[in-house]
This record gives C-alpha cells, structure tokens and sequence, in this order.
C-alpha cells in the first residue's frame, strides 16, 4: 500500500510533466517543424535518453520480467521477437541513410523514394495506414498494460466507493489507464516533441537511480538465499527443444510455458532471427523511433542518438528486470498473481514492487515507472499525430493555417486517444497485442520497406501492393487460428513479396529524376547499377557506396555487443562472477572493434553533417 511519502513523489512528477508542457507549448505552436520535430535543434544525447526513455515502457518491462523470471537467461533472445536489435542497424548505417532525406514523417519520405505520381501517392496512402494501425496498436498495448500495473497499487476495494457506476473485474485495468492516460495526453499534445523530450530526460534520471536500487536489493537478497529454479534457467545456452520444466517448484509455469507455445525453441529462435534481421534491414517502422531520427540535426546526430539509445537502455533496463525476477523466484509465496481468479504472471513486476520496494523508493519507482508509460504514449502519440496533419490534413490543405494546423494537431491526438482506449478494451493481455503487432502487422511490413532501400526497379506500385497483400492476412489470420503469430509471419512474408513483384512489374518504373535524387542523397549500398550509371554521367565524381560488407560486420559486432549488455547486469545480480568478467573482456573488445571499424568511419563520410 502507498504510503504519504510515495503519493507526494508520484504528485510532484505529475505536476512537473504538466508544468514541462505548459513551459514548452509557446515553441511547439512556433511551425509544424516546431510540434512534431522539436525544430530539429534537439542535441542527440537528449533524443537518445528520449528513445531510451520511450523504449522503457511499462508494458515491456512488464513482459520481459515475465520473460525472465519463467525463462531464465533463456529469455535473453525472446526480445528478438521485436525484434531489439534494430537499433544496431540503425546505428550502423540506416539513421543516416533516413536522416539525409530531410523530411517530417515516413510518409512523406514516401514521396521523397517514389515521387508524387500516382504510385507515389498509393504507397503514401497505405503507409499512413499502416503507420496509424500500428501507432494505435501500440497505444492500445501500453494502455492495458498501465492498468494492469496500477491495479496492484490502487485496490479496486478502496477506489469503487467512489465510483458511480459498477466495473467488472476484468475491466479494472482498462478503468485505471483511463485515468493516468490523460497526463501523457496533455503534455504530449500540449508541448509536441520538446516537451515530450525533455518530460522523457527526467523519466530516464528516475528510472536509472530505481533500477540501480532494485538490482542492489536483489544482490543483496541473492548472498542470504539459495534460487530455487529448474536446471538450465541460468544458463543462456539453448537447444532444439526448451527443456524448462518447473514441476515441483512452481507447478504453475508450465502451463505458462505451454500457452507461449516457445517449448520449440530451437524453431521459434531461427524464425526470429529471419524475421529480426528482415524486420531491421527494412528500417524503422512509422513510429516514436522514426520521428526521434528525423528530429536529430545531422546523419551523423541520428547516428550518435541510436547507438546512445542502446547504451542508455539496456543496461539501466536488465538491471531492474533482472532484480525484480530474482525476488519474485525468491519469495513467489509471498506475491499476489491472481486477477478474477486466474493466475496472472503479468502481474509479477507489480507484485514484486509492492512486495519488495521501500516505501520512499516506492515512490519514485512507481512515478518513473508511469513516466515509462507516459514516455512511449506520448511518444507513439506524436507519430500518430504527424501521419494525420502532415500527411493527411496538410495534404488536401496545404494553405492552411498555423491556427488550423493547432487545432488539427491538437484534435487528432484527442481522437487517436479515444480510439486506442476502445481497442484496449479487446485486448486480452499485453502479450497478444505485443505478439500480432511485431509478428502479424510487422510480417506486412517487412518486404516492401526492404525492397524500397536496396532494389531500384521497385516502385510506388509495387510498395502498395507488397502492403497491401501483407495488411490483409495480417488483420484476417490471427481471427482464424490460436497459433503462435510468430509462425505464420513466413506465410505473410511470402504474400507480401508476391505482391511487392507483382506490383513492381505491373507498371513502369519510378522516374528517373526522383530516383536519381534519392540515390545521390541516400547512397544506399544494394541494386543501384542502372541508376548509378546515370548518376555518374552527370557527376564523375561520385563514389558508389561500397560499404556492405563492413557494414554487415559491424552489424554482427553490434548485436554480440547488445547482447551482452543484457548478460552483464543479469550475471552481476546472479553473483555469476566468472561469466561476468568474460562478458565485460568480450564487450570491451567489441566496443574497440565498431571503434575502428564503425566511427572512424562514419565521421568522415560525405554530407554526414547536413543540417
């Protein structure tokens, strides 16, 4: 139960976002640039804490504890069902391939890859779509999972004196992101990017010192017990078959291990790795991600904020999450996991915080931890509303003015809310919403978003048609089937590049100029002869890129080196001391590597400092 000092942290963070959208809404109303992009005078280090911020939600920490405490160190690579390491290809090479454009949206990249013609304005059409579907699936996912996670705090028994109407038990959690959805919403349309931003710094200040609390008070707690967990949990080693088996310690998790349908996990990993690196290569998606890079200054900025991201998460992250799965293992007796009378291991992070956070540190934890949520609502909120105004609204009025594109700002983040909050309520748990966006919805995704970077004879065309034929099956198939999501992405994967083909053959190319512009500004490594070809006519200087092969090397060292980053705060906790040191000596050795091989680089490529 909270107690004074807890409920006045959590009121003076509230009010302190509140106070940050009011202090920032005069240079938000400033130009569409201003709301959406922060001006694009944003430093990288404050949009990387931001990214890092926004990826630190409470939904996904929820499931990574989840992850964690039913897993082991075998859920390390669960993630990559995002999959995670798509920051290290941003990193590498695609922030600055997307920076380079010099547009608002990915939409409106669209147009800058396709042109304005009518392939060009059906690819723009359908990645609106796609990027408002998504953007409200994700709203939905974090709404859910926000009530799921004030529900232990705010017992139903205390609050429903005051509530007129009667809400069912299994609706309580939708009732509770309700009410603490209104605060993202008013400093997120209120102060756009910047206040967005700066409201995500201070998020991050307060998860980091909360983290690094928890992780103490598990370390601790790991010298005073013994971890009571089947054979091969603390081993991040896999093979064909998961082989957990929990029976005799808690009975329960095996049906969970069952529901996830992970136990072939040697089928699951290689089917994430295929979709992962897919999924990577294609770029980001229309999301918070996307508008964080297009906010940067500079390539090289949108390079430096996502390799920031990673190192600012992932460790601040795995310390928390490996903390509160230890204690949870530790004293499972003493949790509350039950939700209308079924067991809920959703719940496990909460449980633990009440069950083992000092009140004080309570507090702070529970107010970073709403800010988590705060920080990827008004995040993925801000994408949404970029997609309406800049790419629907300023579309057909195109004159209108900064009082009308306010207004329009302002009313489509209402309506984006008050849609997402409806959605939430058919959401069962946060995994099947998680599940059908980053393997259902994504798997429509992928193909065209690939093709559109590396293949010059893909056109605006071939773009629609790829989502098109992916976005269908995408909605249809999880209504027909109870399988794992994850393993029909290969039948949508083949739709998709069907009709991608289909599509691109169908009509002629993309014109000449526009590709020739793209080419020259992007200088994206893949099937660019023909185009090179004329770009060299005009240009004899210019110098084709050339840099696959290092790029796909250090693509490799960075995802060994995110991986590891995962590893280290979870061994720390675990008093595994020699596999600790190892890790750290691997993850030095490939910091100097992406050293050399990476940043020596990448500062000195061309226009990697265009404003």
């Amino acid at each position: 139960m909270l107690q004074g000092l807890d409920i006045a942290i959590i009121i003076a963070y509230l009010i302190a976002t509140i106070l940050i959208g009011l202090a920032l809404r005069k240079k938000a109303q400033k130009s569409k640039d201003d709301y959406l992009l922060g001006g694009k005078d944003l430093p990288w280090y404050m949009l990387g804490l931001s990214n890092a911020s926004g990826m630190f939600d409470i939904s996904g920490t929820m499931w990574l504890v989840t992850l964690t405490f039913v897993y082991g160190l075998k859920s390390i690579w669960i993630p990559w069902l995002w999959p995670v390491f798509n920051q290290v290809f941003l990193m590498i090479f695609l922030a600055t391939w997307l920076r380079r454009s010099q547009v608002t949206t990915g939409a409106e990249w669209i147009h800058f890859r396709f042109g304005k013609g009518k392939g060009g304005n059906r690819s723009h059409s359908i990645i609106v779509v796609f990027a408002i579907l998504s953007c409200l699936g994700f709203l939905a996912y974090g709404f859910i999972g926000l009530g799921k996670f004030v529900e232990i705090f705010i017992p139903w028994d205390v609050v429903s004196a005051y509530i007129p109407f009667n809400v069912p038990a299994e609706y309580i959690p939708h009732f509770y992101g309700i009410i603490f959805t209104l605060f993202a919403v008013f400093y997120s349309i209120l102060g756009g990017m910047s206040g967005i931003v700066w409201t995500d710094v201070l998020q991050y200040s307060i998860m980091t010192i909360s983290s690094i609390a928890i992780a103490v008070i598990a370390w601790h707690a790991m010298g005073d017990n013994t971890l009571n967990v089947p054979e091969g949990w603390s081993n991040p080693l896999f093979g064909w078959e998961l082989d957990i088996d929990w029976t005799g310690i808690i009975d329960e998790v095996n049906a969970k291990i069952a529901s996830d349908q992970y136990s072939l996990f040697g089928l699951f990993f290689m089917l994430m790795v295929f979709k992962g690196i897919l999924s990577s290569i294609a770029g980001p998606a229309p999301n918070y991600d996307m508008q964080k890079i297009l906010s940067t200054k500079s390539p090289l900025e949108a390079a430096k904020m996502s390799a920031f991201s990673l190192a600012a998460l992932i460790p601040t992250r795995y310390l928390m999450v490996g903390g509160f799965s230890i204690l949870a293992i530790l004293f499972y007796d003493e949790l509350r996991l039950e939700t209308a009378g079924i067991l809920d291991f959703e719940k496990i992070l909460p449980a633990a915080i009440e069950q083992f956070v000092p009140v004080g540190l309570l507090g702070l934890l529970l107010a970073g931890l709403l800010a988590a949520f705060m920080s990827t609502f008004a995040g993925t909120l801000n994408a949404a509303q970029a997609y309406l105004v800049n790419d629907i609204y300023l579309k057909y009025n195109p004159e209108a003015s900064s009082k009308g594109v306010k207004n329009m700002n302002y009313g489509s983040g209402i309506i984006v809310v008050l849609i997402s909050i409806v959605l939430g309520f058919f959401v069962l748990d946060v995994n099947s919403i998680l599940q059908w966006i980053v393997s259902a919805l994504y798997g429509s995704y992928v193909i065209s978003n690939t093709l559109k970077w590396y293949w010059w004879r893909f056109n605006g065309e071939g773009y629609f048609w790829g989502m098109v034929s992916g976005i269908i099956p995408a909605m249809i198939i999880p209504l027909l089937t109870d399988t794992l999501d994850l393993y029909y992405f290969p039948v949508i994967l083949v739709i998709s590049l069907a009709g991608s083909i289909i599509g691109a053959y169908s009509f002629a190319p993309t014109s000449e100029k526009v590709l020739i512009d793209f080419y020259k500004k992007t200088k994206p490594w893949g099937f660019w002869k023909p185009i090179l070809e004329k770009v060299k006519k005009e240009d004899p200087q210019f110098e084709k890129n050339t840099n696959f092969s290092r790029d796909m090397f250090n693509v490799l060292v960075g995802v060994i080196a995110q991986t590891l980053l995962v590893l280290i705060p979870l061994y720390l906790i675990l008093h595994e001391n020699i596999p600790f040191l190892v890790a750290i000596a691997v993850l030095v050795i490939c910091v100097i590597i992406l050293k050399k091989n990476w940043w020596d680089h990448i500062k000195n490529e061309e226009n990697i400092n265009l404003k």
